[in-house]
C-alpha cells in the first residue's frame, strides 16, 4: 500500500509538472480563475441558501465575476482608445529641459528623451494589444468557463484535495485555507472597494480642478490603488511635476496637496478600516514584498500569487511556532 501511494504521488508530481509546461500559455488564466472562484464561493453558498439551485447559483456568481472583470478591463480600454491622441500630444508638449531652483541651487532636468521613449513604448504596447486580441478573448472565455465549473461542484474539489492527506493534518490544511481566503479577500474585495472609492474621489477632484481628462485620470488612479504603498500618489506627483514643468507652480502645489490628501490618503483611511475584518492582517511591508517579488518573478500572475505565497509562508511560520512552543500560542 505504501509503495502504491508513493508511485501515485510521484505520478501526480510528474503529470503536474508536465501540465504546467504544456498549459503554460494559459497558466495565468487558470490561476486567476481558481482564486476568483475561491472568493466567490461564499456568494454561491448564500445564493443557494436563498433557494437558488446549484447551477443557477454558480451561474449567478460567475456572472458577478464576469461583470467585475469587465468593469476593470473596459474603462482601461476605453481610456487608452479615446485618449491616445491626447496622450501622445501631451508627451510631445513636454519641454526638452526644465530648470528648477531650490535652496540656492539650480537643477536642470532633461525630459525630451523620456517623453520620446514613452511615446514609442505606448505605440508598441497598442500594437501588441491589438495583435493579441483573439488570444485575450479566448482566455477570457476560458476564465469564465473555469470559474463556473469550479463553483458548480466546489465540495467535490475540496474532498478530492483532502482525501490524500492524513486526518491528523487536516487542521493545518484548514488553517492554510483560512489564511488563503483572508489573503484573497484582502486582494480582491478590499483592494477593489478601495480602488472604486479612489476613482470616485479622483474624478470629483480632477473635475473640480477643470482637467479635461478627469475621467481618464480617475480610472488610472483607481488602477494604481492595486499597487501597495505607492498607489495613486505616483500619478498625483507626476501631474504636479508636469504642471511645474510648464510653469504652473500654483497649480502644481494645489494638485500635489489636494491629490495626496484626498486621493492618496482618504480612501485608505475611510474604506480599509470598514473592511479590515476581511483581510489577512498582513503587514503592508510583507504585502509589498509579495506584490513586487511576484511581478518581477512571474509577471502579472505575481500580483496575486506573490502576496498569497507570502501569506501562506507567514501562516506556516505561526503554525510551526505554535507547535514547538504551544504554551506561547494565542487565539
Amino acid at each position: 500500500m505504501v509503495r502504491r501511494v508513493t508511485v501515485l504521488a510521484g505520478l501526480l508530481v510528474v503529470l503536474g509538472a508536465l501540465s504546467t509546461v504544456i498549459l503554460g500559455a494559459v497558466f495565468g488564466t487558470i490561476f486567476f480563475a481558481i482564486t476568483v472562484a475561491y472568493v466567490l464561493y461564499p456568494v454561491r453558498k448564500r445564493l443557494m441558501k436563498r433557494g437558488l439551485g446549484r447551477r443557477t447559483a454558480a451561474a449567478a456568481s460567475t456572472g458577478l465575476a464576469f461583470v467585475a472583470v469587465a468593469l476593470v478591463i473596459l474603462p482601461v480600454g476605453i481610456v487608452l482608445y479615446v485618449r491616445q491622441d491626447q496622450l501622445f500630444s501631451l508627451l510631445q508638449t513636454v519641454p526638452e529641459e526644465v530648470t528648477v531652483q531650490a535652496l540656492g541651487m539650480t537643477y536642470t532636468l532633461t525630459l525630451g528623451e523620456i517623453s520620446t521613449q514613452a511615446t514609442e513604448v505606448g505605440e508598441s504596447l497598442a500594437l501588441s494589444i491589438a495583435s493579441s486580441t483573439p488570444a485575450l478573448g479566448f482566455k477570457f472565455f476560458l476564465f469564465v468557463l473555469l470559474v463556473y465549473a469550479l463553483l458548480v461542484r466546489p465540495d467535490d474539489v475540496a474532498q478530492a484535495l483532502l482525501r490524500p492527506i492524513p486526518r491528523e493534518y487536516h487542521d493545518i490544511v484548514f488553517a492554510l485555507h483560512e489564511r488563503l481566503r483572508a489573503t484573497l479577500y484582502a486582494i480582491y474585495v478590499l483592494q477593489a472597494a478601495t480602488a472604486f472609492g479612489t476613482f470616485l474621489v479622483a474624478f470629483v477632484l480632477f473635475w473640480a480642478l477643470d482637467y479635461e481628462a478627469a475621467f481618464s485620470l480617475a480610472v488610472v488612479s483607481g488602477i494604481l490603488q492595486f499597487i501597495p504603498i505607492i498607489g495613486p500618489s505616483v500619478l498625483v506627483l507626476a501631474i504636479a511635476g508636469f504642471e511645474l514643468a510648464i510653469g504652473n507652480t500654483a497649480g502644481a502645489i494645489v494638485v500635489a496637496v489636494l491629490g495626496l490628501v484626498l486621493i492618496g490618503f482618504l480612501p485608505d483611511a475611510l474604506i480599509r478600516p470598514q473592511l479590515a475584518s476581511l483581510t489577512a492582517k498582513m503587514p503592508g511591508s510583507l504585502y509589498f514584498i509579495g506584490f513586487v517579488g511576484g511581478i518581477l518573478s512571474i509577471g502579472v500572475v505575481g500580483v496575486i500569487a506573490g502576496p498569497v505565497v507570502v501569506g501562506l509562508l507567514a501562516e506556516v511560520g505561526i503554525l510551526l511556532a505554535d507547535e514547538r512552543y504551544p504554551h506561547l500560542a494565542t487565539d
